[in-house]
């Protein structure tokens, strides 16, 4: 057995690292800069509802199902070489968007922000996971990657709200092609090249089809079922969704060169962390789509100081998660995962005790604590799943890491956003008050929002009652929500303790070692 101590990374590594982490906070700052530009490009380009869906949703369905087609990509090209065409197709890709003449033209180009971002994002983790060989700088390396995602993700409408405010709606695209560009002339100088010289046999399409296809639709189901209920259609194309993925899996088994390597699942830290990240991110997810229109439609704040009263969470889980490397240094990492669990469950606890009480002390306490509690979680589980992966298999394990999180998110959006929905129209229902008819309560009970618009143009006695009465059925909505949150991360933090190990600190050197070019 081969004991030799991996080599701790320097000087040129440490710049590396700044050079990936970069272009990871914009491409996580493209999942939510769009939300406050909607209005003024709706002004400018008149789409239809459905074009205008398509518009904000195109960038996040293309990301998600072509993570894990790429990662295998890059496994066999070079994961440098892959990481610079994405780039400079999503410079060039952004350019087009902020300058889109027609809705169309900017469904085309928020299409193709999608794939070039999905190049991006596991070839920045495989390369660290290559870049960090000594396990603890590789988790502290994860760390500062996750630490941007999330800032990225927080500031995308703060950032988003400030060009917009002297600028026009395209200038919010435009963010990201400066860090591109930079990371174009500094990746081929900081970046080592890598790739898998044993992949070898043709590339699977018909599995990286399938699993497009599959992806796909299990993410456009959820979305339906988050924004309208698990009704008939929604529950089609989840079925639909989990019946491509059988087929990718069978598919799998079966070719000569898969696209996915069944066995790292075998391997106790893989399987262990990809369920618990996943868990992690579908509770969170639930709870903050819900906690985002709970302190709108309940508490009555306007979207920017919502966006404001969130962020100490993001302050607290940006902290916890730079501390969480110097914790697994005298902590197993399985007792720092399940302790944050444990602490994420906690704030979910609170939010479901005090919902009813509308304060919105309690609800930033609860949120926060949740929010502080998972996000040290997803680095060090990214951690586990992709330093227990074979250094040959980086590429692959990092999109099948990120597929997890974004198969979390909207499973987290469809089931917790489904229940408080449901909740919500049964409450509402029994509490509407008498004088409203037939429609308007149909109306009302579509959405907390639709509700809220119904009881503006009911005469004051009526609506107020009718305001009242949707605020507490949301909040009872929500209460229930945060209850199932609470026993998923509970679960979560069991499966963590239970079966999550430390990674192997270093793998021995084997012919199929992946290939590293360290010349520019």
């Amino acid at each position: 057995m081969d004991t030799r101590t991996p080599a701790r990374a320097g000087r040129r590594e440490w710049l590396g690292l700044g050079v990936l982490a970069l272009p990871t906070l914009v491409l996580s700052m493209d999942l939510t800069v769009l939300h406050l530009a909607a209005p003024a490009l709706s002004a400018d380009l008149a789409p239809t509802g459905g074009q205008l869906l398509w518009i904000l949703d195109a960038y996040g369905f293309l990301v998600a199902g072509f993570l894990m087609t790429m990662g295998t990509l890059g496994d066999r090209i070079g994961r440098r070489r892959l990481l610079l065409t994405g780039a400079a197709a999503f410079a060039a890709a952004s350019a087009v968007a902020a300058f889109a003449p027609t809705a169309e033209a900017l469904i085309l180009a928020r299409a193709l922000l999608g794939v070039a971002g999905s190049t991006v994002m596991p070839s920045t983790l495989a390369l660290l996971s290559g870049m960090f060989r000594d396990p603890v700088q590789r988790t502290f390396a994860f760390a500062c990657w996750m630490t941007c995602f999330t800032a990225g993700e927080a500031a995308g409408p703060l950032v988003g709200g400030v060009l917009l405010q002297h600028f026009w709606w395209g200038s919010v695209f435009l963010v990201g092609v400066p860090v591109m560009l930079l990371l174009l002339v500094t990746g081929p100088l900081l970046l080592p090249e890598q790739r898998n010289p044993a992949a070898t046999g043709p590339f699977d399409l018909t599995g990286a089809a399938l699993s497009l296809a599959a992806v796909l639709t299990v993410v456009y189901g959820a979305k339906q079922a988050a924004s309208s209920g698990l009704g008939t259609q929604a529950a089609g194309w989840l079925a639909g969704g989990l019946a491509l993925g059988a087929l990718f899996l069978h598919r799998q088994r079966r070719a000569e060169a898969p696209l996915v390597d069944l066995a790292l699942f075998k391997v106790p830290s893989f399987g262990a962390g990809l369920a618990t990240q996943t868990l992690a991110v579908t509770a969170m997810a639930g709870s903050q789509l819900l906690v985002m229109q709970y302190l709108q439609a309940v508490l009555g704040l306007s979207p920017l100081a919502a966006g404001l009263w969130t962020a100490p969470s993001v302050v607290c889980g940006i902290g916890a998660t730079l501390l969480a490397p110097r914790a697994v240094r005298r902590i197993r990492p399985a007792v720092v995962i399940s302790t944050g669990l444990g602490s994420a469950a906690l704030g979910a606890a609170v939010l479901a005790s005090t919902a009813g009480r509308m304060s919105l002390g309690w609800t930033v306490v609860g949120f926060t604590v949740l929010y502080t509690g998972v996000t040290p979680v997803l680095a060090l589980t990214t951690d586990a799943i992709i330093g227990s992966a074979p250094p040959e298999r980086a590429g692959a394990a990092s999109g099948i890491s990120q597929s997890g999180a974004e198969l979390g998110l909207a499973g987290g959006m469809a089931l917790f956003g489904g229940v408080a929905m449901v909740v919500y129209q049964g409450k509402l229902t029994a509490a509407a008050p008498e004088g409203v008819g037939a429609q308007v309560r149909a109306r009302a009970e579509e959405t907390v929002g639709g509700a809220l618009h119904e009881a503006e143009r009911l005469p004051d006695g009526i609506g107020s009652a009718l305001r009242e009465a949707a605020r507490s059925s949301f909040a009872g909505g929500l209460q229930t929500a945060a209850a199932l949150s609470t026993i998923g991360l509970a679960g979560a933090a069991f499966l963590a303790a239970t079966f999550v190990r430390t990674a192997p600190t270093g793998h021995p050197a084997s012919p199929s070692e992946p290939s590293t070019d360290e010349s520019p």
